[in-house]
């Protein structure tokens, strides 16, 4: 595929032009007068550092992350020094020359931007940009939107905004549910109504799961607050304008420990204890219910159920004041299986395979710290390529795979779908083919660094074929999750942002930080299969996704009234079976 030059967005117009006629006389050697050979070569020189690779560091050592300061000077010299510690490396490798820090190109900030700086709308307007410069600045480095954003959705998150703004943390309406929840009861004629966010699991099911409940909020006229746990605090900015998501300290069930699959609180067991009833939603008074009621919606503790997606329990749902919900699932697909909502969510996405797309882009902007480190290791590295492929590897712990069978299918995967030059002698000696000269950024997500090692040497060692230079990258390498670890999770959010700015992406299956990373891009990935629970590789390296969207690894049964198990992927036509879970459910668009 030609892919057009990747550039960051803070060159003027006709800038790049003139850049590529240099680049062109430095790598390929064109006739110029002589005076312009040093010139060529010193324009050239940064990019001969692409080949040694950059790394933000490992868990051992977090002083290796880009610069903090203000200043574009010490900005510029933490840049220099991430690209000599990148090419000695974090953790051990062969026997290398060491190199002096070199001076990093001259990098501006972005002053214009390439595309609608509100996604066509998709974001309000009611910020002060420098309180969250990634809100309006994140999308500067990311192609625009492959989806139409319906203008229905537009409309549906303003209004939203101004609901939240009315009934959120602070207001008049707010102290009101509180204090009827403080007296245990819930409210016949409440003007407002919550859904509380409890994360469990790692960070990018966190993400998923934040979308589906907002989803869910929108769909039920809810304001969403979000349980912010101490690893979770400084990740994201607020949302929604003139208000918070972030319950507060003062909530009076906020232990999320006391919630759990068997509580007396939840649903199903209201349902079973015969507390509520759902044959007959409209003959309960909404005055006689318990004070709250409580979802869990976790994967593969407990199968999402009928409960929950059936017209009659979401009508009797509808009659409580406070939600709680615990999950880490992406259980949106689940939503567009709930016949009262079909209608609705069709209007707010033409294009099933959109959702996390834009709800994501709304709702998960990086605080200036962490888009910091983003938009550092974006300029350093990454600014001037010309492709750039992502790499994500995750490795499960009830299904381990060796490290040599992991690679082994990555690089078959590569090489059947070509998303690498070949290695080998130049086709063509004088170097004048279509891509020579061409740079492609390879940017690998894991937590173990030996893949960085062995790409990283292959194609430092051996030209290409087609004379396209390789440039790896890896940020971090972190050895194991740390679901409880803020600093982890900074990194983690920053290498989703860097991964989603590629043009290709290759991601492990079952993993929710590649559902988030490729959804962002609007990206289909190429997904490395598992191998089969009594095999140690798999017989079929990857195969392309046939949507954007991420996948529900556990779907529910939705037989609701109909007493059998009904396959909703043979009877809905924007639904199917994920590639890489097999009875898993994702959205997509024929």
């Amino acid at each position: 595929m030609d892919v057009k030059r990747s550039r960051s967005p803070r060159a003027p117009a006709g800038a790049g032009a003139d850049d590529d006629k240099r680049r062109a006389a430095g790598w390929r050697g064109s006739g110029v007068r002589p005076e312009m050979v040093l010139v060529g070569f010193l324009l050239t020189l940064p990019l001969l550092f692409l080949v040694f690779g950059g790394r933000w560091g490992s868990s051992s050592s977090s002083a290796s992350f880009p610069s903090s300061s203000a200043s574009d000077a010490a900005s510029s010299s933490a840049v220099a020094r991430n690209v000599a510690a990148g090419d000695r490396g974090a953790t051990p490798q062969r026997s290398q020359k060491k190199t002096e820090p070199v001076p990093a190109r001259n990098v501006s900030a972005p002053t214009s931007p390439s595309q609608d700086k509100l996604l066509g709308g998709l974001l309000s307007a009611a910020f002060d940009e420098s309180s969250c410069q990634s809100r309006y600045k994140s999308n500067l480095y990311r192609k625009p939107s492959p989806f139409p954003l319906s203008p229905y959705l537009v409309q549906k998150l303003r209004k939203y905004e101004a609901y939240h703004k009315k009934c959120g943390p602070g207001t008049k309406r707010y102290r009101r549910a509180i204090k009827q929840l403080k007296a245990g009861r819930n409210a016949g004629d409440s003007e407002c109504k919550y859904v509380v966010w409890f994360p469990c699991n790692g960070l990018g099911n966190r993400m998923l799961t934040i979308a589906s409940t907002f989803l869910y909020a929108l769909l039920t006229d809810r304001v969403l607050l979000m349980h912010v746990a101490p690893e979770q605090e400084g990740l994201f900015c607020e949302p929604f304008p003139g208000s918070s998501w972030v319950l507060p300290g003062s909530f009076p069930h906020n232990n999320p420990q006391k919630l759990h699959i068997g509580a007396p609180e939840s649903y199903a067991n209201m349902l079973k204890n015969s507390v509520v009833r759902n044959d007959d939603p409209a003959s309960v008074p909404a005055s006689s219910l318990p004070p709250y009621v409580y979802l869990h919606v976790e994967q593969f503790q407990l199968k999402l159920s009928d409960n929950v997606f059936c017209d009659e329990d979401q009508a009797m749902l509808g009659k409580f004041t406070w939600m709680i919900i615990k999950s880490d699932s992406y259980f949106a697909p689940a939503l567009f299986l709930t016949p009262m909502f079909e209608e609705e969510l069709a209007k707010m996405f033409p294009k099933k395979e959109a959702v996390f797309h834009h709800l994501g882009r709304y709702l998960f902007h990086p605080t200036n710290r962490v888009w910091g480190i983003v938009r550092r290791y974006y300029e350093a590295y990454l600014a001037r390529v010309d492709e750039k492929i992502g790499f994500q590897i995750r490795i499960f712990p009830e299904k381990p795979i060796k490290f040599e069978n992991m690679y082994d299918q990555l690089m078959r995967c590569v090489r059947e779908q070509r998303l690498l030059p070949e290695l080998g002698a130049a086709e063509q000696p004088t170097n004048t083919t279509a891509d020579a000269g061409k740079v492609k950024a390879v940017l690998i997500a894991s937590l173990y660094s030996g893949y960085y090692e062995k790409i990283r040497g292959m194609y430092y060692e051996s030209p290409t074929k087609s004379g396209e230079i390789v440039a790896v990258f890896q940020p971090s390498h972190e050895e194991q999750q740390q679901y409880t670890s803020n600093e982890h999770n900074q990194k983690a959010l920053a290498e989703i942002y860097l991964l989603s700015y590629c043009d290709k992406i290759t991601m492990s299956a079952w993993s929710t930080f590649g559902y988030v990373a490729y959804s962002f891009a609007g990206v289909k990935p190429w997904i490395l299969l598992r191998p089969d629970w009594n095999k140690e590789t798999s017989e079929v390296a990857c195969v392309r996704s046939t949507s954007a969207e991420p996948c529900l690894h556990s779907p529910p049964i939705l037989s609701c009234r109909a007493k059998r198990d009904v396959d909703v992927a043979t009877i809905k036509p924007y639904v199917r079976h994920c590639e890489d879970v097999g009875f898993g459910l994702k959205l997509f668009d024929n």
